[in-house]
């Protein structure tokens, strides 16, 4: 008789629950880099963050730290969690807080001052026109974007695009041509070789960025080198210079997308008809995976049309 041979199933030991306090507690020092300042944000004492860190190797039988005297270091397996573990709580925390308001509807986001004064703000009120139940918060800053634990759903950043870890989108270029009020425009600036008798408005926004336009390569370009590019004051951005040239203190040099609303309503005109293409661009951010959130998607969709419009 012949015998019969069942298949054994090869036996998976159970891994027991994930000890979230010490995976916490190690997400904190790794990204703190410190036991010590761990313990500060995590309201405990670093002896604590340290048994909790202990306890998560012994866990998963690796060593995530290398501790020195006064002073601790990922291993390779320490790295590979840690990156895993600030995304996935960043996200925890986000769910948790959107949990507390489900029925508020809201959007967070973030571009630079002048970007946010002399394009978005002006035109804000026709999306809030198309979606009324959306609430939109913009907050200004030019660092890097923490779309996870800042709670950014979109970030509009003015640079030179290859952006890692995102998903970058090319909004609109940024020509740069001279700008100024009506006042100072008519039969004494009707050449670029006019400018030595203005004064000259700067931003050191473009300062030392290969490809984006200041004044000695604009006046080099349209062949008024003999004007000298220096005089003149320096502001610290983009629209504290072009806010200076509205109220007739000078010439500017105006970035397109940031110039388009004054000069349609009058505020500025633009003397000479020679511009210089921008190696900077205005970008669209997000991070991966938001792609097909439909208030994410809303609110990029009326970004795209309000700039072929414009």
């Amino acid at each position: 008789m012949r015998s019969r041979h069942r298949k054994l199933e090869p036996i998976v030991k159970p891994r027991h629950p994930a000890p979230l306090n010490a995976l916490r507690a190690f997400e904190a020092a790794a990204r703190c880099r410190s036991f010590q300042a761990a313990a500060a944000q995590l309201f405990v004492t670093p002896a604590a963050v340290s048994h909790q860190v202990k306890h998560l190797e012994t866990y998963l039988g690796v060593e995530l730290f290398r501790r020195g005297h006064r002073s601790i270091e990922l291993t390779a397996e320490g790295e590979a969690l840690a990156a895993s573990l600030g995304e996935l709580f960043g996200l925890l925390d986000l769910a948790l807080d959107r949990a507390t308001a489900p029925a508020a509807a809201h959007l967070r986001v973030s571009t630079v001052e002048s970007f946010a004064a002399k394009w978005l703000a002006p035109r804000l009120h026709r999306f809030h026109r198309d979606c009324p139940d959306l609430k939109v918060r913009i907050e200004t800053g030019n660092q890097h974007v923490d779309f996870v634990r800042g709670g950014i759903d979109v970030a509009i950043r003015y640079g030179p695009g290859g952006y890692t870890g995102v998903h970058a989108e090319r909004l609109m270029d940024a020509a740069v041509f001279p700008v100024c009020a009506p006042s100072l425009a008519g039969a004494a600036l009707t050449a670029p070789a006019d400018l030595q008798h203005h004064t000259l408005l700067h931003d050191e926004s473009a300062t030392g960025r290969p490809g984006v336009p200041d004044w000695p390569a604009w006046l080099e370009s349209s062949g008024a080198s003999q004007v000298d590019a220096t005089r003149g004051p320096v502001f610290a951005s983009i629209y504290l210079a072009q806010e200076a040239a509205v109220a007739g203190h000078g010439v500017a040099l105006g970035v397109a997308p940031l110039v388009a609303e004054d000069l349609r309503c009058g505020r500025l005109v633009k003397p000479f008809d020679h511009s210089l293409a921008n190696t900077y661009a205005f970008w669209i951010i997000r991070r991966h995976g938001a792609d097909n959130d439909p208030t994410i998607d809303a609110f990029c969709r009326w970004l795209r049309k309000e700039a072929s419009a414009g």
